[in-house]
């Protein structure tokens, strides 16, 4: 078992900044893939960025590239988010995943979850 625990969502006008963090504890030794997904109101939970284990790869979705890095300090044991130049249509629920399927950029595929942080960019 994984466990996932996000902090850091809050409330910020648009183009303001906010970095989440995503506690990792329990069995990690197959070293699995992190990733970040969010939900909106009425919309799918849908893909964020993704992280392997060492922190050398790195994926993003369309809409967060050049403005979010997802990034992890292993002696922490910590995922973080950092999020910039935020817009409304950012406002989610973000959640924290790990150790996901053949295609992770299907939030079905991935095994772990947190209970998710608020984040809300006010125009």
């Amino acid at each position: 078992q994984v466990q996932l625990v996000e902090s850091g969502g809050g409330l910020v006008q648009a183009g303001g900044s906010l970095r989440l963090s995503c506690a990792v504890s329990g069995r990690t030794d197959s070293r699995p893939l992190m990733g970040w997904f969010r939900q909106a109101p009425g919309k799918e939970r849908e893909f964020v960025a993704a992280i392997n284990w060492y922190g050398t790869s790195t994926d993003y979705a369309e809409s967060a590239k050049g403005r979010f890095t997802i990034s992890r300090d292993r002696a922490k044991n910590v995922v973080y988010l950092e999020m910039k130049s935020l817009k409304p249509e950012d406002t989610a629920v973000y959640y924290c995943s790990a150790d996901p399927g053949a295609n992770f950029y299907l939030s079905t595929s991935w095994q772990y979850w947190g209970q998710g942080t608020q984040v809300t960019v006010s125009s």
